[in-house]
């Protein structure tokens, strides 16, 4: 009897958040993005009592996504699906593992065959695009199925979606008249060239009115909060704001929409910005306001600097006053991660900043 009621008492234990009668326990947040950036937040909301939905950019064109959409017909990208479902998990490391894990590139996979086709095989390939890939094949190609399977394979702590469920490109339109098109070749062309580049006038869809994911879209328009970034802003954040539908179902959510901003500028993206000319951009394609911008101002260790400048980037400046003409609310914080050998934010500061005297 006493066994019974001690495994009744422990089956009743509640986590200490629910115990302190946290009223912001359940609250509604949808972040937007792809990359590190949402990787490294969404593994901190997790710890949170909160209903987490990623939302997550479908333009990638490299890597192990873009071999597994040149070889199944109306594939999309699923490498930051992938991501966002282990920034998410729940169920211990050896899963997390198994869905980040890289099969080594072989150099027998760059090899001809005799009919002159390339050589295929796994080399190369993320073992978790191709879990997506054969749970999407159980589910008779349907990717909200196979992304819901994922989850309960990782016991997340929330949703992934697509925002949308279309196969999509980006270009670039260039000052001077050029066009790039693919967001690897985008987010790249930096690397490649570190002297003076066109910058970015605008950014495209192709097709240009791919509908929004209706999951997605619902979320959003449920949100209590819904969080622009951190990311890239013309690779990872604005790619999601030039799907029509979900850009609309932003701007018309009753939820608070916070921007995280850049700590760095990016050769060949975003040459010279200051934090303003990264919200304008936003506001710019979102087709509205967000309501609070949240902005770095902690001071990078000389090396880290010197080591960016090489690059061509430099922290990004914080033009206070621009800022506060631009967007109600402006958070102002030392947000950069310490003794890093990266420009990362701390994740911790981060959700901080997000929710004052909230979590």
């Amino acid at each position: 009897m006493n066994d019974e009621l001690e495994t009744s008492q422990r089956s009743n234990i509640v986590p200490e958040f629910y115990r302190s009668g946290d009223r912001f326990a359940g609250r509604r947040v949808v972040t937007i993005g792809g990359g590190t950036g949402t990787f490294s937040l969404l593994s901190h909301l997790k710890k949170h009592p909160l209903s987490i939905t990623a939302v997550v950019t479908m333009s990638d064109s490299g890597g192990s996504s873009r071999r597994l959409m040149d070889e199944f017909r109306r594939q999309v990208p699923l490498g930051d699906l992938r991501q966002s479902l282990v920034a998410l998990a729940r169920n211990g490391a050896l899963w997390q593992e198994i869905f980040m894990h890289r099969f080594p590139t072989a150099a027998e996979d760059e090899a001809e065959s005799d009919s002159g086709s390339r050589v295929g095989g796994v080399s190369g390939h993320s073992l978790g695009n191709l879990i997506l890939k054969g749970l999407q094949d159980i589910n008779n190609d349907d990717l909200l199925l196979a992304i819901e399977d994922a989850q309960e394979l990782l016991n997340t702590a929330g949703r992934v979606l697509p925002v949308t469920l279309a196969q999509t490109a980006i270009c670039a339109d260039l000052a001077d008249g050029s066009v790039i098109c693919g967001e690897t070749d985008i987010d790249t062309r930096g690397d490649k060239n570190l002297g003076p580049l066109s910058p970015i006038k605008q950014i495209r869809l192709i097709p240009p009115a791919a509908p929004g994911c209706a999951p997605a879209i619902r979320a959003f328009r449920r949100a209590d909060t819904i969080i622009i970034g951190p990311g890239d802003l013309y690779t990872s954040l604005i790619p999601n704001l030039l799907i029509q539908d979900a850009a609309r179902a932003i701007r018309e959510s009753d939820a608070e929409k916070v921007y995280v901003c850049n700590l760095m500028t990016k050769h060949g993206e975003t040459d010279g910005y200051k934090a303003s000319d990264f919200v304008n951009e936003i506001h710019r394609y979102l087709g509205g306001r967000v309501d609070r911008v949240i902005v770095n101002d902690g001071l990078f260790p000389a090396d880290i600097v010197e080591m960016y400048e090489q690059q061509k980037s430099e922290p990004v400046m914080v033009d206070r006053a621009q800022l506060m003409r631009l967007v109600p609310s402006v958070v102002i914080e030392h947000l950069n991660l310490e003794n890093d050998r990266l420009a990362r934010h701390d994740p911790e500061r981060l959700v901080r900043a997000i929710f004052p005297n909230e979590l």
